[in-house]
């Protein structure tokens, strides 16, 4: 199975960038694993919230191919432990999935019609974060979830 994190927006910012290649570097010692930046459409000040989900929507459905199993970032989503997590990375690679594909939205989420082809819609947090800090969240969570299946030390209870 390969993880990929996919994110709409700029590139990774100085702050979070060295955590992110870190925990990405980490993750690919049990998957492969890639980022995938997705840049927001030029014109994207001159369009209402709507038309922009809408477009970065569009690009993300012909990006994703039929048989990518596609984790949406949605704060009303399902929230996870990091034992849930990681039950859940081991059953997707038991099942032979072969694309997980962790999606971060835009800056005004995700539209309807991504959410309806996500299989899952998970929520990190109640909390808002910046869209740059839930990159670094994403890959140690799931380099977190990694370590749980292995029984290795990273996480303490």
């Amino acid at each position: 199975m390969k993880i990929w994190f996919w994110s709409i927006g700029k590139a990774h910012d100085s702050y979070v960038k060295e955590g992110i290649a870190e925990f990405t570097k980490r993750i690919s010692k049990y998957f492969p694993v890639e980022w995938t930046i997705i840049p927001v459409p030029k014109n994207a000040g001159m369009l209402s919230e709507m038309d922009l989900k809408k477009r970065e929507g569009e690009t993300v459905l012909q990006w994703l191919k039929p048989d990518d199993y596609l984790i949406a970032l949605d704060e009303h989503g399902k929230q996870f432990s990091s034992e849930g997590l990681s039950e859940f990375l081991q059953e997707r690679a038991s099942a032979s999935t072969k694309n997980l594909v962790f999606l971060i939205g835009g800056a005004f989420g995700l539209d309807a019609a991504v959410l309806k082809r996500a299989q899952i819609k998970w929520s990190l947090s109640q909390l808002t974060f910046p869209h740059q800090l839930v990159r670094l969240i994403l890959a140690e969570q799931v380099y977190r979830a990694c370590t749980i299946s292995k029984n290795e030390k990273y996480h303490h209870k």
